[in-house]
């Protein structure tokens, strides 16, 4: 007896230890998982610190206030009053002469060069617009905010430190103690930078903006969310409402799977050899770029649908057959209907996804400089993708920050579409 006892002691014991081992186990496992996703969030965290630290300051823009004097001799000498006399006008003149004013003493071909270096070769185009708009500005003397030159912008923002050496750095000494001087009077402010959101890409950073490339990636959104959504839906709705099980349909259903996990850039090489080469279709348009992505699309919205189609009970199939509903009938009243949230859930991650892909669009040549907002599908275009690759590869100082701000715009688009895929499936969802 006292034998079995001692048995059955010592297998509670290892039982025990055992336990209290497994119990360990777990806890290490838990511990395991919470290092993985604070580890995740803290690379995200960081990531994200420095785009924002990196991108914000191009939402601001450093602006110098000029007396300029709308000369008739310099816009138009004849008095015609003519747009075209307008247009032909040498405005570059009169920024020269307003900054002259302000400093006299500055002589020299050199200094006078450095001098305009203070602003932006864009002022012309902004007087050119101010008489556009309103004629009756030639021969009088308005003080016109214009835009600073992308090396004193980046001055006033700190991003060029005034303690280094005059050869390591891009603003003399001369040009700030002319900044001072301005800044001293009250004429040199920082101000939103509207023209970031309203102007597209330009060759001087501070005139470079998003808004050609939002349409871009509007219009090829456009085209792309066209094709893949109804080819995508009735293709999911056949294999898994109609399709008999044959060894066809598995080839189709395998092929499907593994066109999901096609690198994006084979179905640029697709394009580029179909639609471009073979079918002739202009080169860089949004039409040919939503092509190449509902493509790539297609086979994500297919999954999504086929799985929320499965998720549809298959007692309201039953329910509505015995009501005497035909099968399609079925599909298209019933089963489809209660599957959309998920459908649509599933189409704007595809279009999410396809929002930020840039090597398929590379390769059909959505990469050339364009300075145009595009007006059609058919347009010279570019996306929001390509323009941050286009502005990481430029050497300009205040390409940096539109670099950032550019990530940011499209981070912003990102959330808001996956944002859109959470509050559709909230409000659409049905438990069963």
């Amino acid at each position: 007896m006292t034998d079995i006892l001692a048995g059955r002691a010592l297998t509670d014991s290892t039982a025990v230890a055992r336990l209290g081992k497994r119990h360990r186990a777990e806890r290490r496992f838990k511990c395991y998982g919470l290092a993985a996703i604070f580890s995740a969030l803290a690379v995200l965290a960081v990531l994200l610190v420095t785009i924002v630290g990196t991108g914000y300051s191009a939402f601001v823009q450093t602006y110098v206030q000029l007396d300029i004097e709308f000369r008739a001799d310099a816009i138009d000498p004849q008095g015609t009053r003519l747009e075209s006399d307008f247009r032909q006008a040498n405005y570059a003149v009169l920024v020269r002469d307003a900054l002259v004013a302000h400093f006299p003493d500055v002589s020299g071909r050199r200094d006078r060069r450095a001098l305009a270096g203070l602003i932006s070769s864009g002022a012309d185009i902004r007087l050119l617009n101010m008489v556009l708009r309103d004629p009756s500005l030639i021969g009088t003397k308005r003080a016109v905010w214009v835009k600073a030159s992308a090396d004193l912008d980046s001055f006033t923002k700190g991003q060029i430190p005034r303690d280094v050496p005059e050869d390591e750095r891009k603003v003399s000494d001369l040009q700030i103690t002319w900044i001072d001087q301005l800044a001293a009077k009250g004429l040199v402010e920082k101000k939103f930078n509207f023209d970031f959101f309203a102007s597209a890409d330009s060759r001087e950073p501070e005139q470079a903006g998003v808004l050609g490339a939002l349409v871009g990636s509007l219009l090829t959104l456009l085209v792309t969310l066209a094709l893949s959504f109804p080819i995508a839906v009735m293709a999911a709705v056949y294999l898994e409402e109609f399709a008999p099980k044959n060894r066809f349909t598995d080839f189709i259903e395998i092929n499907i799977n593994n066109l999901a996990a096609v690198p994006s850039i084979v179905f640029g090489l697709l394009g580029l050899a179909v639609f471009l080469n073979f079918f002739g279709l202009p080169r860089s348009a949004p039409l040919v770029g939503g092509m190449v992505l509902a493509l790539m699309t297609m086979p994500t919205i297919i999954i999504a649908a086929r799985a929320a189609l499965k998720a549809v009970p298959p007692s309201i199939r039953e329910a509505a057959l015995g009501m005497g509903a035909s099968p399609v009938q079925t599909v298209s009243h019933h089963v489809l209907p209660l599957a959309m949230p998920g459908i649509l859930t599933g189409t704007i991650i595809g279009m999410a996804q396809a929002l930020g892909e840039t090597a398929p669009l590379l390769m059909i040549g959505m990469v050339a400089f364009i300075v145009d907002v595009p007006g059609s599908f058919t347009d010279a275009a570019t996306v929001l993708p390509v323009q941050v690759y286009l502005w990481a590869d430029a050497p300009e100082r205040g390409f940096v920050e539109r670099t950032s701000a550019a990530i940011m715009v499209l981070l912003a688009f990102l959330i808001t579409m996956n944002i859109l895929a959470v509050v559709l499936r909230r409000r659409f969802e049905r438990r069963w």
